[in-house]
């Protein structure tokens, strides 16, 4: 990976939406040399997919909120990670160094609801406790990192 591949993977962060053209005026090639190397960093893996970033109040989950996961001495860790998985409303979760095995975002449209989905973690076998905070405002996320090089 050189400055031009992580160049590209800059400005595809800001808008995934660029076209191969705009892209290519940005890094001084042509268009079907950045479509080649756009193909082979998604093919590497390193770009996994395109999202919309959404306004989530506007879409009714306006409660964000961070979960961390205790799992007990006897967790299947398989069995819990499997569980969260299955819960629309975790967007994220992270594996964690310290007291909390996993620590979650998660995005609901109420209070009630995010007090619905902290009981049904807590009744997740191999959970021992869990610890919620809640967002009050969203000042940024997902902003772009300058590229390494």
């Amino acid at each position: 990976m050189d400055s031009i591949d992580l160049r590209l993977i800059d400005l595809l962060r800001e808008n995934a939406r660029s076209s191969y053209a705009e892209l290519a005026r940005k890094v001084g090639l042509s268009a079907p040399a950045v479509h080649e190397r756009v193909g082979k960093l998604e093919a590497a893996g390193t770009i996994r997919g395109y999202r919309a970033d959404v306004d989530h109040q506007a879409v009714g989950l306006g409660v964000t909120a961070l979960i961390g996961i205790v799992e007990d001495s006897g967790a299947d860790t398989d069995d819990v990670l499997a569980a969260v998985r299955a819960m629309p409303e975790v967007e994220s979760c992270y594996f964690m160094a310290g007291v909390e095995s996993y620590q979650l975002i998660v995005r609901v449209g109420t209070i009630a609801e995010l007090e619905q989905l902290i009981v049904r973690i807590n009744r997740t076998p191999g959970v021992a406790s869990t610890r919620t905070a809640i967002a009050l405002s969203t000042k940024w996320e997902n902003r772009p990192q300058p590229g390494v090089g």
